[in-house]
């Protein structure tokens, strides 16, 4: 089997535009939650998420690029750029068909449908839509896209998995390298859902947190009051390139994919198995793969996500795949970004992947009272961030459907 390294890393999320500013503010504990802005949510039980920015789209996309697509295309292409600006790559002399594409979109174009929708029933377009409605609607229209712009044409398709699928991206990448199937690959995930229809809808099955009158500290993981999570927005890009082949052209290495793999929960639609038997199982699967024992891995990246039972359901897994191992830290940087769906895992690869570089975990802020639920012996890094040698970094995504997904990368 190929090696595969990653070379190229770019983002845009609520924490920063851009990997450097994400990361300072990673590592510095910044929370970015605050009102919602691009609606009226005053109806909604939750009014809060962690909006992106200033944004500047034209900083990366020309005018047609904008006007045709979604935002969470949009965000794709931005931190596309930025993943293939850091790599060095000149894509000019590789052989189009050795670079590909997989992405991963939980919903799509949410706000395309809601405003397309909307001025039908109003009667604004009667009786026709816009002729970029399911362009920019449909879910693999990312990967299309990021494609078109760089005239990448390997395979090139969109993984659906909620709030798994930058993880199922990922992997999927490293496999087909593995495989002498392509050669590069740009992956990772976007997600554009802060909308009337998703805030809506999330909040009604009261998955979000309602506390509204401090955003700021609504999104805590693990501690005792925690009381759903809340929405972000953004994207994360990763460039995984065979070794040799990086090697060759004195690429700039960040580190080694060195495991991945995927379970199902095959319990419920919405609720993690209790006990973490398939979050466990995907742990153990990556960590076989990467040649790891348990005692070896040096931080993990949790899913996390500020529920009230999705958080120690995960713990449950982490405690029954490490058993209590000394040299594991663990954190969740949603307590800082919010959940951003199919980007999630995305930006939390990078952040495992840049503790790797910079020997320095980020924190899980927020965390006044820590569950009595946590089981004993699990590291949770609270508050304030770890300086630790970081050698090895596992990050987990899970989704609705059941669906886990774990990666795990190591210094080189």
């Amino acid at each position: 089997m190929k090696r595969v390294v990653i070379t190229g890393l770019g983002t845009i999320n609520p924490l920063g535009n851009d990997i450097d500013s994400f990361w300072d503010n990673a590592v510095n504990g910044h929370s970015s939650t605050d009102y919602i802005t691009r609606f009226d949510a005053s109806k909604f039980r939750t009014q809060i998420a962690c909006e992106i920015k200033n944004f500047e789209p034209q900083k990366y996309l020309d005018r047609n690029e904008i006007k045709r697509s979604d935002l969470f295309t949009q965000y794709a292409l931005y931190s596309a750029s930025q993943a293939l600006e850091d790599s060095g790559l000149d894509i000019s002399s590789i052989d189009p068909f050795d670079i590909g594409v997989i992405w991963g979109v939980g919903q799509g174009g949410m706000e395309t449908f809601e405003s397309e929708v909307e001025n039908y029933v109003t009667g604004n377009y009667v009786p026709r839509f816009s002729p970029f409605f399911v362009p920019k609607l449909i879910v693999n229209m990312a990967s299309g896209m990021i494609s078109i712009k760089f005239g990448l044409q390997g395979i090139n398709y969109t993984t659906v998995s909620a709030c798994a699928t930058s993880n199922t991206a990922i992997m999927d990448s490293f496999n087909y390298i593995r495989l002498g199937k392509a050669k590069i690959f740009v992956t990772g995930g976007s997600e554009a859902p802060i909308t009337a229809a998703s805030i809506g809808g999330f909040s009604s099955m009261k998955a979000m947190s309602a506390r509204n009158a401090d955003p700021l500290t609504a999104s805590r993981p693990f501690d005792r009051d925690r009381d759903g999570f809340v929405m972000g927005e953004g994207a994360g890009a990763i460039i995984l390139e065979e070794y040799e082949h990086a090697k060759k052209r004195g690429a700039k290495i960040y580190a080694e994919l060195v495991g991945a793999s995927m379970t199902a929960d095959a319990y419920h639609m919405t609720s993690p198995h209790p006990e973490g038997l398939g979050a466990s199982k995907a742990m153990q699967l990556a960590l076989k793969e990467a040649k790891l024992n348990p005692s070896e891995l040096d931080y993990l990246n949790l899913h996390a996500t500020s529920t009230p039972v999705g958080d120690i359901a995960e713990l449950n897994a982490v405690n029954k795949t490490f058993q209590g191992s000394s040299n594991l830290w663990v954190s969740s940087s949603k307590s800082m970004t919010g959940h951003l769906l199919g980007a999630a895992g995305a930006i939390e690869a990078i952040l495992a992947i840049k503790s790797i570089n910079e020997n320095i975990i980020p924190p899980t802020i927020n965390i006044e009272n820590l569950d009595p639920l946590v089981p004993k012996g699990i590291q949770i890094v609270m508050n304030q961030p770890l300086q630790k040698k970081v050698t090895t970094a596992m990050s987990n995504a899970f989704g609705f459907g059941g669906h886990n997904s774990t990666v795990i990368f190591r210094e080189i």
